[in-house]
């Protein structure tokens, strides 16, 4: 932790609260405002318990105070900061995509190993048939209907296109003839 004043953590693994904010110097709301800003600050146990804080936590808390108080920081411009000091360094990428890279290779080859073995499986089988593998056969092209046939077969024999709605005026005029 850069330019944080020195504060002695008690030698234990877990903090309650209370102990994060006498640690620290803080009030109680102030740290619960802080883990909603930071959420992977601190630790619940168990759903319904208080929430106890690591070794890791209680320095962060601690830095977290010191760029808001000290550097004047607001609590984006401090996750920001925490968020960059956290992240590796440009100078590193390379030798991460090169291990990347390496085992790529080391599992493409592995995966060539297993083909090669699936072939050599198949070409010694017992029962005298020669197995080969070959590209898919295309289907021929399905022949289209010419345009006048698909003008035909859309016109039909005329009935197709007839509304079928029936006549329901003839028997409204029958009843208002007998009226």
């Amino acid at each position: 932790m850069p330019d944080t004043p020195h504060v002695e953590i008690p030698n234990r693994a877990l903090f309650k609260a209370a102990e994060v904010c006498e640690l620290a110097k803080v009030q109680p709301y102030v740290l619960r405002s802080w883990e909603a800003e930071f959420p992977d600050l601190g630790v619940a146990k168990a759903a319904g318990t208080p929430r106890v804080y690591r070794r890791a936590d209680v320095q962060q808390v601690l830095r977290i105070k010191h760029l808001l108080l000290v550097e004047g920081l607001t609590l984006a411009g401090a996750r920001r900061r925490i968020t960059e000091e956290t992240m590796p360094a440009e100078g590193e990428s390379p030798a991460i995509d090169e291990l990347i890279g390496q085992n790529a290779r080391e599992r493409l080859t592995a995966v060539r190993r297993g083909l090669r073995s699936i072939l050599d499986l198949l070409a010694g089988s017992d029962n005298g048939d020669e197995f080969e593998l070959a590209p898919p056969v295309a289907s021929p092209p399905r022949a289209r209907p010419a345009p006048a046939d698909r003008a035909k077969a859309a016109r039909g024999n005329g009935k197709e296109g007839r509304s079928r709605r029936p006549a329901a005026r003839a028997p409204q005029a029958r009843r208002n003839r007998s009226a």
